[in-house]
């Protein structure tokens, strides 16, 4: 749940949900590592920019999220952040796989491939 001051920070766009994640906690899940920062108007009713943030779900979706992240291993990620027609905040959530030593060997192998094939371009530039 947001405090007003995190509403009114949001509703100057000063929020990020690039590192963040949501997890279970006492049957409750909360969005953990999101960033809204301070409000400049809040003076001392100023809230942590990055405290753990209740989201509310209803029993079934905490169940089936809860479920999937203990079973299966997956995390739950924050896609968007918007405000509704109503003018309420709104969190769209996914669940996400993490990659396997496979899919990682692979992406390290890509990105040592583009950096020699730079290197290759900036020599043949150069003669």
């Amino acid at each position: 749940m947001l405090v007003g001051t995190e509403v009114k920070s949001l509703r100057d766009g000063r929020a990020t949900i690039n590192e963040a994640y949501a997890a279970e906690q006492g049957g409750e899940i909360f969005l953990i590592n999101a960033t809204i920062s301070e409000y400049r108007g809040g003076n001392r009713f100023n809230h942590e920019p990055k405290r753990p943030r209740k989201l509310l779900l209803k029993k079934k979706e905490m169940a089936k999220l809860a479920g999937a992240v203990k079973k299966k291993g997956q995390t739950i990620i924050p896609l968007s952040l918007y405000f509704n027609p109503r003018g309420l905040a709104k969190l769209e959530i996914g669940l996400a796989r993490g990659k396997t030593t496979v899919d990682k060997r692979h992406s390290i192998k890509d990105r040592d491939w583009k950096r020699e094939k730079e290197q290759l371009f900036k020599k043949n530039l150069r003669n």
